[in-house]
């Protein structure tokens, strides 16, 4: 995890114009650089590094001595690195995962580079000698990346719309930061000037196909079509395994609900295989007597982690509320609730331990069906088409969380269920597989894993709970704290004004009218961040 920030073609004073990269310091806390760019002028581009692979030459922006006309800035894991290099004989110069790109871009182009990366990344790479700057996003877009394009051909770019906010102008004239398409690049002619001009704007990868990159020999590849179980067991395990690369300690974040306890399990277990030889850290939050907290513990003995339980109190949630929707840069009302225990949990974790890598189960809901409204889909195929949707647009909800919620402390999230190749194999399935089977969400997922015992029986059948819920203690709804404390500071006059005050995405109730102002004050103008609300399907269960 690491925070990127380029200009190029300012008009202005890219000395100031430099301080907004700063706003993204959190996301690289170990190194940071900047440097301009000779060949062009008014062009600037700037990296915060958080150390997880090379230390010291996977430093950016990146350049290597065999291919001198190209820079990039990258922030992301790739996992196959190792398996592209012996595929078509790359001398690499560096121990970063990130020289791949540079290498498959010169071998092949953009277009072919993106779809040959088996990871998760956001990439703008500028090629001197082609006069070419490339902007690419992973597929389900779990690393962030924001652009900002002007009519007169200025380009800025950065992890975080945060850190492009401030080089809007204030003249009426209508610019917006815009979040760039998961799955898609964009190229771009850069002039002497520095100005550009867009050339394409095309997908490499959509979430329903099999990656490229599969075919690379060395990779596993699940076995008969009537072997699914074991399949999917296959696939979730190699897609955890891949991710067990990095120089930093490791760690996971345990609800205690499948998801998270899989995922921990498989981190455990593969970690003694591969000889990491501390031990693995769990880590858990929620108010007194939470259901995840318990469920949480009981994992943790049986997976014998060193197990830390966070407790918040309502107040210490509220406290933070404005600070996490400033990180988050949202105002859906569903990720918020989601985010503000992420947030404290990840400050405990940066601020009382050494683990910056974590593991979660982030994905597997909308891949797997597993929110409880799915019980209601009128057939096996309207689940499915509500699965893809939910997952379509996940880089806008569920992952902003989950990033932002971290990054905001210097730590790195993985999320093993949103693998390239265990998702596509799974959607391939047929849809009556996947959906709810007697009475039970994520039947398929909890069922190749029965009987291995990787976690309890009463965990791996343990039905969902939503994460603000399940971190809410017996006696108090986290729900009912955060509209409680709202209740009085909204007003029915101001939510009579909501549809002229706010016309796009026009909050319905106070606590998003609530969110709304609170975002508006630190990002106007910049409501459609988010396309819309996030809501079910077939009922109101958020």
């Amino acid at each position: 995890m690491c925070g990127i920030w380029a200009i190029f073609g300012s008009d202005g004073d890219v000395i100031k114009q430099v301080r907004c990269a700063f706003t993204i310091a959190h996301r690289g806390p170990d190194a940071f650089r900047v440097e301009t760019i000779h060949h062009f002028r008014n062009c600037c581009i700037a990296f915060h590094h958080l150390a997880i692979m090379d230390e010291v030459s996977g430093m950016q922006p990146m350049k290597i001595a065999s291919l001198p006309h190209i820079r990039m800035l990258y922030n992301g894991e790739i996992y196959n690195y190792k398996k592209v290099q012996e595929e078509y004989g790359f001398e690499y110069q560096t121990e970063s995962d990130g020289e791949a790109i540079i290498h498959l871009y010169n071998k092949f182009g953009m277009a072919h580079a993106a779809a040959m990366l088996d990871g998760v990344f956001a990439c703008c790479l500028l090629d001197l000698k082609a006069g070419k700057v490339f902007i690419s996003r992973d597929t389900y877009g779990v690393k962030p990346v924001f652009r900002l394009l002007k009519k007169d051909g200025f380009l800025a770019v950065c992890s975080e719309g945060k850190g492009l906010v401030g080089l809007l102008q204030n003249n009426g004239s209508i610019e917006h930061v815009e979040p760039c398409l998961p799955g898609y690049y964009e190229e771009y002619d850069i002039a002497k000037t520095g100005k550009v001009t867009q050339v394409l704007h095309r997908q490499f990868h959509s979430l329903e196909n099999l990656p490229m990159w599969r075919n690379i020999v060395q990779n596993c590849h699940p076995n008969k079509d009537d072997e699914v179980y074991s399949n999917i067991r296959l696939l979730f395990t190699e897609a955890v395994r891949k991710r067990l690369l990095a120089n930093r300690r490791m760690g996971c974040l345990l609800s205690g609900g499948l998801d998270s306890s899989l995922t921990a399990a498989l981190v455990v277990s593969l970690a003694r295989e591969t000889g990491i030889k501390y031990p693995i850290q769990t880590f858990t939050i929620g108010m007194e007597d939470s259901p995840d907290a318990m469920a949480a513990k009981k994992v943790a003995e049986h997976l014998g982690t060193e197990h830390h339980e966070v407790l918040f109190s309502p107040e210490e949630g509220l406290a933070v509320l404005e600070d996490v929707i400033k990180c988050l840069e949202t105002y859906d009302t569903a990720t918020i609730h989601g985010s503000v225990a992420l947030y404290l949990l990840s400050r405990y974790i940066k601020e009382r331990t050494d683990t910056v890598v974590l593991f979660a189960g982030e994905g597997s809901d909308e891949l797997a069906q597993g929110y409880s409204y799915f019980h209601k889909a009128p057939s096996p195929q309207e689940g499915d088409a509500d699965s893809r949707r939910l997952l379509k647009s996940i880089s806008f909800f569920d992952v902003v969380r989950a990033d932002r919620s971290t990054s905001a402390h210097g730590l790195e999230l993985r999320m093993p269920f949103l693998d390239h190749y265990f998702t596509s194999y799974y959607l391939s399935l047929p849809a009556e597989l996947r959906a709810p089977q007697n009475g039970i969400e994520k039947y398929l997922i909890r069922k190749s894993f029965d009987e291995k015992n990787l976690i309890p029986d009463e965990v791996l059948w343990r039905p969902k709970e939503i994460f603000s819920d399940g971190i809410a203690s017996a006696k108090t709804s986290w729900y009912d704290v955060l509209k409680e404390s709202i209740e009085l500071k909204v007003t029915e006059n101001m939510m009579q004004e909501a549809p002229y005050r706010f016309p796009f995405n026009t909050p319905t109730t106070k606590e998003g009218y609530y969110y709304r102002q609170i975002f508006e004050t630190y990002y106007p103008g910049q409501s459609r961040w988010i396309p819309h609300f996030w809501m079910s399907k077939w009922n109101n269960d958020q």
